[in-house]
């Protein structure tokens, strides 16, 4: 039987603050641990049973004997805590430079060539959460046409804009036109489109929201993949983060059940070689708005469906659950958080209660994969596959 490999990233689920957190105002963070600390539970029964809480200073409960699947944490490279660069790191690219963040705001003399190539003045323009940005700014955008522009700690330009009041195709014209602006000195990893709904007092965010992002600026694992033949496939918002690159498949998913459900779907599938999936709720709806219980349910709601994810796993099948960053609720701000990220590996015929130490780098996932696909070494990374197998399985 061929080998497949299942990547699951659940977006912002961090484990807990970086050596240099402080230098990025995140001294203390810890995604899973804080919801746990703030809520007194955190149920989350499949994933402890694979070995989360066994995980270096994961302050969960639940700790096993003898975990069923291996179980450890990897640190950033990058220097960097975005959606963008994490990815990227996963499949094998670290940046060497990362891409610019703006928590003041964009400057003024780009505002105002901006404005002049959209043919409308604009609003906002400072670091502030998106669901706040359309209630304090949504009647005078209204009232006004002037498109709500602003950013975040992430790299990141957001544009919202109510859909009767700006057609999202002019919305996203407007992005493109933003994405062209902003580089060289004002690079930014991506340009996001935030449509919104509604009456005055009861704004809601649309599931209509488009990133443009900038191309990665070398290959990735899923590059090389696709190269030598390899199916790939994406779920989420992937295909967004990699510019449309290495992927034969995706299912541009919104929510994480429909992300669950196009999992399965991608699972069932023969040609499948390798599966990108991120799960985007913990972050979108629940870590940036600081909603602990809302992110403990999402978690709790996630592990449930584990065992349908670990029952459609195939003989040679290796799934890797990890994050991207983190985003503690329970943090000042509603911002992403520097912390490591966890690694859960499971698969019929991985080792179990393996400890996979501290890894250095994002990239060793990746390098695993890659090795595990296609017997190769990958440029980046120090693969864990020896740690997974008695010996690596050979094609």
């Amino acid at each position: 039987m061929k080998r497949r490999a299942i990547l699951i990233v659940l977006d912002s689920v961090g484990i807990g603050a970086l050596p240099d957190a402080a230098e990025y105002g995140d001294e203390g963070a810890h995604t899973l641990g804080n919801i746990f600390r703030a809520r007194g539970k955190l149920e989350l029964p499949n994933l402890y049973q694979l070995g989360l809480a066994n995980i270096e200073d994961s302050r969960l409960p639940h700790v096993c004997d003898r975990p069923l699947g291996c179980y450890g944490r990897a640190m950033e490279k990058t220097a960097a805590k975005d959606t963008t660069s994490g990815h990227w790191e996963l499949a094998g690219l670290t940046m060497k430079v990362p891409f610019r963040t703006f928590p003041n705001g964009f400057p003024e003399e780009f505002v105002k060539a901006f404005e002049q190539k959209i043919g409308r003045k604009t609003l906002c323009n400072r670091a502030v959460s998106g669901t706040v940005v359309i209630d304090e700014l949504g009647d005078e955008h209204r009232a006004t046409g002037r498109p709500i522009v602003y950013t975040s700690a992430d790299s990141v330009f957001q544009i919202a804009a109510h859909e009767e009041t700006i057609s999202v195709d002019e919305l996203y014209s407007i992005c493109r036109a933003a994405r062209d602006m902003l580089v060289g000195d004002l690079l930014v990893g991506r340009v996001i489109a935030r449509p919104f709904e509604g009456e005055s007092g009861s704004y809601s965010r649309t599931q209509r929201r488009k990133d443009f992002s900038w191309p990665p600026p070398g290959d990735t694992i899923l590059d090389a993949l696709q190269k030598k033949g390899f199916v790939t496939a994406g779920v989420g918002k992937i295909e967004d983060i990699f510019y449309n690159r290495g992927l034969t498949l995706s299912d541009h998913t919104y929510t994480n059940a429909q992300g669950i459900e196009a999992t399965l779907r991608f699972m069932n599938m023969e040609e499948l070689d390798f599966l990108f999936v991120n799960l985007v709720e913990f972050d979108q709806l629940f870590g940036h708005r600081n909603d602990v219980e809302g992110y403990a349910l999402a978690l709790e709601a996630f592990d449930a469906e584990l065992p349908r994810i670990l029952n459609a796993l195939r003989d040679d099948d290796l799934l890797i659950i990890t994050a991207d960053h983190g985003c503690d609720p329970t943090a000042p701000g509603t911002d992403h958080t520097r912390e490591y990220i966890p690694l859960i590996v499971s698969g019929n015929k991985v080792a179990r209660a393996v400890n996979l130490g501290s890894r250095d780098s994002f990239a060793d996932v990746g390098a695993t994969i890659y090795e595990y696909l296609s017997e190769k070494n990958w440029h980046e990374g120090e693969s864990f596959l020896n740690e997974l197998y008695p010996h690596t399985p050979k094609a």
